[in-house]
């Protein structure tokens, strides 16, 4: 095991002090891990709980001075005090994120959750052992007591190597035996513990999945007994604990277990529209025999990909929610089916489920952008360099990367073979190569103020008609994105009335649209995608 030389720092102060002080919680439990696994598994943060009460802990650490275990080791402290369970939050001098924010909490007993959310009462105990019995499961449920401090530093780990003689584990539930045979139970009652705090319906999923460990019989029962009382949980902590569930490796496999525990549809009910909806189909062999997927399982398929290849949070949801459109707009089965419009469709979908689960605009924006645009076509042969620009156009320069990524997921999900390395080596060219060309209303040569100067007209929507009318053009031709050419064009369409001026505009706008849409029919059905 290895302990950070902030932690040492920290235990060492409160018991010169006179307090009790113990490691507690996800900490130990990766620390007990790693030695169960024999694997490195570093904890994402650092709990520590003490007999000592929040202004005694704020007093000993108040001083700001550098606090020295060694001549080599050494921590600043600040504490923060915001919240009415006792905790105190010690900010650090640490470049290791995970140490920047130590929590220390004083034992405590919790009394009744009324509102499935919050303990009625807080009562600070008197032992860790009554500390750990108001856990959530087994394996948090553990405490670690430094026994000694003659340990010599670690300078290539920044850490402490203990022995076991160093250290008791206090386990008064069994946590470690079920780390062992990678079990999660509640600690007692399990329907007690989950009516506590109904997030824990969740919790139980997510650990399941980022430690790869099962849901005891028990517990998984309790779990879908209960399930409908999430809806008394904040949409802000779901979201939390949904994304984390999101950000592991095995994702997929969670996004399974919610719906076989029954949480899914008060999570993302939006998503089970395709548990029996076939959505993908593929041949075998010509003319013999085709595979089926319905959407859900291909949207598990993207998303496991999407994982295993460490995508960003925004990735993983577009992965998860890409095809969420296509439920509502089937026609047809089998290998005659389509789904025209469930872009659209789905984008509304993800906009409407990630603004429920209250996810910031930027990541519903993003997400919503993939989904939007994940279904473009590219043929080396076909797609011309107009494409190619319309294309970064909706998408937006700075997501292409990120829509290329979400092809080769959606692909990986359907079963189908990668984009060619050649294809994508193109494509890329092909974006490098028009990325000067505009693309965008902003980088035509003449701007709002130079219409409005040459026409001596006022702000307005004939600005705006006429420079989506010169886009169109230079979309086409870049080569008309001339500063002299485009004062003629707006010369000549100024003489044009208001109707006229916005026929033309609206008109263009569906020419393009039709035009787009009647090619890219063409192409879908020439190469088999739906």
């Amino acid at each position: 095991m290895k302990i950070p030389q902030e932690i040492i720092a920290i235990v060492k102060k409160l018991e010169e002090a006179g307090f009790k002080a113990y490691l507690v919680g996800g900490c130990v439990r990766d620390l007990v891990l790693s030695e169960v696994e024999g694997l490195p598994i570093k904890p994402k943060d650092w709990d520590i709980t003490t007999d000592a009460k929040p202004e005694e802990i704020q007093k000993i650490f108040s001083r700001g001075e550098a606090e020295t275990l060694t001549e080599n080791v050494g921590a600043a402290y600040k504490t923060v005090y915001e919240n009415k369970f006792g905790t105190i939050s010690l900010i650090t001098d640490s470049e290791d994120e995970t140490l920047k924010t130590v929590e220390i909490t004083p034992f405590r007993l919790e009394g009744k959750y009324t509102d499935k959310r919050h303990p009625d009462e807080i009562k600070f105990a008197r032992t860790v052992e009554e500390d750990l019995g108001r856990r959530d499961f087994t394996i948090n449920a553990l405490a670690l007591k430094l026994e000694t401090y003659n340990m010599k530093p670690e300078t290539k780990n920044k850490g402490f190597k203990l022995q076991t003689s160093s250290f008791k584990i206090i386990d008064p539930f069994a946590g470690e035996k079920d780390l062992k045979n990678k079990i999660i139970r509640t600690v007692g009652e399990p329907e007690e513990r989950f009516n506590e705090d109904a997030l824990r319906l969740m919790r139980a999923s997510r650990l399941a999945v980022e430690l790869g460990f099962e849901i005891e019989e028990k517990t998984g029962k309790a779990v879908q007994k209960l399930a409908s009382t999430l809806e008394f949980i904040s949409k802000e902590r779901i979201r939390d604990e949904f994304a984390k569930l999101l950000m592991t490796e095995r994702a997929a496999s969670g996004i399974e277990i919610l719906e076989n525990l029954g949480l899914l549809k008060y999570v993302l009910p939006e998503l089970r529209e395709g548990i029996n909806v076939i959505g993908v189909t593929k041949k075998k062999k010509e003319h013999i025999k085709y595979e089926e997927l319905t959407v859900f399982e291909h949207h598990l398929k993207t998303l496991d990909y999407a994982a295993k290849k460490n995508f960003n949070l925004v990735l993983r949801l577009a992965a998860l929610l890409h095809d969420l459109g296509k439920p509502r707009t089937k026609k047809g089965e089998g290998l005659e089916a389509t789904f025209k419009g469930h872009e659209q469709v789905g984008t509304k979908l993800t906009i409407q489920a990630l603004e429920r689960l209250h996810f910031s605009k930027k990541i519903i924006e993003q997400t919503a952008n993939l989904v939007r645009w994940h279904f473009f076509f590219y043929n080396v042969d076909e797609v011309t360099e107009a494409g190619v620009r319309r294309l970064i156009r909706r998408v937006g320069p700075e997501n292409i990367d990120d829509l290329l990524l979400l092809r080769e997921a959606d692909r990986s999900g359907s079963g189908l073979p990668k984009i060619s390395p050649y294809r994508l080596k193109h494509l890329r060219y092909m974006i490098e190569r028009v990325s000067r060309d505009p693309i965008h209303p902003k980088m035509l040569k003449v701007k709002g103020n130079d219409v409005m100067e040459i026409l001596k007209i006022l702000a307005g929507p004939k600005v705006g008609w006429i420079l989506n009318i010169l886009l169109e053009e230079v979309l086409d031709n870049p080569e008309k994105n001339d500063k002299n050419y485009l004062i003629e064009q707006v010369k000549k369409l100024g003489r044009l009335s208001d109707e006229e001026l916005k026929e033309l505009a609206e008109k263009s706008v569906e020419k393009k649209e039709e035009l787009e849409g009647e090619i890219d029919e063409e192409m879908r059905k020439k190469h088999g995608v739906y």
